[in-house]
């Protein structure tokens, strides 16, 4: 147990209490397996961090002295940590990365991509524990599951008004989350399909950088109704049977994007001299400390790149100058993608990282690189990113549930302490990956999207795609241009367009007309108030969407 001194805990809980550590292990286990098994079956992974926290409550109650080292916010902070890195990490970064190679019919690479996507995946977390809190990623940006695991966390300690506040926003999401509406209803005539209400995009209105959200909004709607809006003749030249994704411009804005949000990350570490995200706050991470990070960062990725194209036998299928480039792009590849991914959690609690990997594909298959060198590329890239922005998330939740970085002391031990679970959750979600790929595949389970890159691979890329990406990357680029480092618009703009849910879009824009309200009713006093709100519908979808993914993969066919 810890001891409070002003409301702060002296000194942090131990990941290496023995207790805590065979709980968290027995989470860690059943993260990965839920989080595999919903990857193959359905295609997605539900964040499980609120299941973690909630185990934790549920074992504080328990009357006896073994379990009142759960009641601590602290260790129930690392088990819901540990539990979603471990979920995240087994199933977006191991297992869907290495089915790509196995779809190939080049099953000898499988082993080689899951040791590469495991390092890559360690890498990933550790570098947005050393970023976290400084002007590229700050402690005070939206990150909407952290905020809503923390509250959730807070309402179960400390009860009152703000857990009654939070419980209103939590039933009402659960309630609105049962409700499916028609597409027909909704614009899609003819259609006699039926769309949940995404609850999680309208909790995060509330909470995230408001013209970020609105064109993740408006980029969200018009990738869906791209087909009412473009699908007529004026528009056939362009953008075929109003495909945004058969035009290419999804890629192509996000290209452009993420260039400039790259250069725009340079700029803001390499001038202006060194500045941390807090003020004077000595938990704050300074520009020197996150450039150490990104060199870091880069001379590991290059050596991931080579040790993926060393054990993955590249060497017999590319000339030394092919080889050098691949390391290369992989490296730079994953760079980017691991901030597009982290930028868009950031701003939205919505990543597109399988996307963003598709672009990566598409960009090596213009260079020419071989087929396996393919599956190797489009794998590394898919494995950076989900575990970046989960860790995103729970430092989040930790730092608010630590008080904000009152204590910088402190403050850095927890950090530490959720770095060390994090790892941990890494270690043991790659060995049950180890142990299981064979038997997912050998009953033909594997995720969706690894058959939508492996077709890709199969297919070619059709003439003038190179030109439609350079096209539309420039619209991408001028759009975050515009918008700046803070607001991120033209990765959250593409973002909205690579992600094919026009329901979501309704729903980020609705949130943002009750923002507007609120704010206009309550003013800047009511903005607590409205967060704690947003964290338990947030809360609410992700529970509801846990379970209701479980529910639908034991009643699968």
């Amino acid at each position: 147990m810890t001891h409070q001194n002003d409301g702060v805990p002296r000194r942090h809980p131990s990941l290496f209490e023995p207790a805590t550590l065979l709980f968290i292990a027995v989470l860690c286990v059943f993260g990965a397996i839920i989080g595999m098994q919903l990857l193959v079956s359905l295609g997605i992974t539900a964040n499980t961090s609120l299941i973690g926290a909630l185990a934790a409550m549920a074992l504080a109650r328990i009357p006896l002295a073994a379990f009142m080292r759960y009641r601590s916010i602290h260790v129930q902070n690392l088990a819901q940590s540990a539990i979603s890195s471990a979920t995240f990490g087994a199933a977006n970064s191991l297992l869907l990365p290495v089915g790509i190679p196995w779809l190939l019919n080049r099953p000898d690479l499988v082993l080689p991509m899951l040791a590469g996507a495991f390092f890559a995946m360690l890498l990933d977390g550790y570098l947005l524990y050393r970023m976290f809190d400084s002007r590229v990623f700050p402690a005070q940006g939206a990150w909407p599951p952290g905020v809503a695991a923390a509250e959730a966390i807070k309402a179960g300690d400390e009860g009152g008004r703000k857990a009654a506040l939070m419980g209103v926003g939590f039933v009402a999401s659960m309630v609105v989350s049962f409700i499916k509406v028609p597409l027909a209803w909704i614009g899609f005539a003819g259609s006699a399909a039926v769309t949940g209400i995404p609850m999680s995009a309208f909790g995060v209105a509330f909470i995230g950088n408001i013209w970020a959200l609105t064109m993740f909004g408006v980029g969200l709607l018009l990738r869906g109704y791209s087909g009412q809006l473009f699908g007529g003749e004026a528009f056939a030249g362009i953008i075929p049977k109003g495909d945004l994704m058969a035009a290419y411009i999804p890629h192509g804005f996000m290209i452009g994007a993420g260039l400039v949000a790259l250069f725009q990350v340079a700029v803001l570490l390499f001038r202006g001299g060194d500045k941390g995200a807090s003020g004077d706050a000595a938990a704050g991470v300074g520009d020197a400390e996150v450039r150490r990070a990104l060199g870091l960062g880069t001379i590991g990725y290059l050596v991931i790149a080579v040790f993926i194209a060393v054990v993955g036998g590249l060497m017999t299928d590319m000339s030394i100058g092919m080889l050098i480039l691949f390391v290369l792009y992989a490296a730079f590849a994953a760079y980017v993608h691991e901030l597009i991914v982290g930028l868009a959690a950031m701003h939205s609690g919505w990543f597109p990282a399988f996307a963003v990997a598709l672009i990566t594909l598409i960009i090596g298959m213009l260079i020419g690189f071989p087929m396996p060198a393919l599956a190797l590329l489009v794998g590394f890239s898919a494995a950076t990113g989900p575990a970046f922005a989960d860790m995103g998330y729970d430092l989040k939740a930790g730092y608010l549930l630590r008080g904000n970085g009152a204590d910088p002391v402190f403050e850095r031990d927890g950090r530490r302490q959720q770095l060390f679970a994090a790892m941990f959750a890494f270690i043991i979600a790659g060995a049950v990956v180890l142990f299981s790929y064979q038997s997912y595949f050998d009953r033909n389970l594997i995720a969706p999207v690894d058959k939508v890159y492996a077709a890709t691979i199969k297919a070619g890329v059709a003439p003038g795609v190179a030109w439609h990406l350079f096209l539309w990357a420039i619209p991408g680029a001028i759009l975050q241009f515009i918008g700046g480092p803070k607001r991120q618009i033209g990765v959250l703009f593409a973002t909205g367009l690579l992600i094919a849910f026009p329901m979501a879009g309704w729903a980020v824009l609705a949130g943002i007309l009750c923002r507007l309200i609120w704010e206009k009713l309550r003013g800047a006093s009511g903005k607590g108030d409205m967060e704690v709100f947003a964290a338990g519908v947030i809360a609410g979808d992700a529970i509801f969407s846990f379970f209701d993914s479980v529910i639908k993969n034991f009643h699968k066919p």
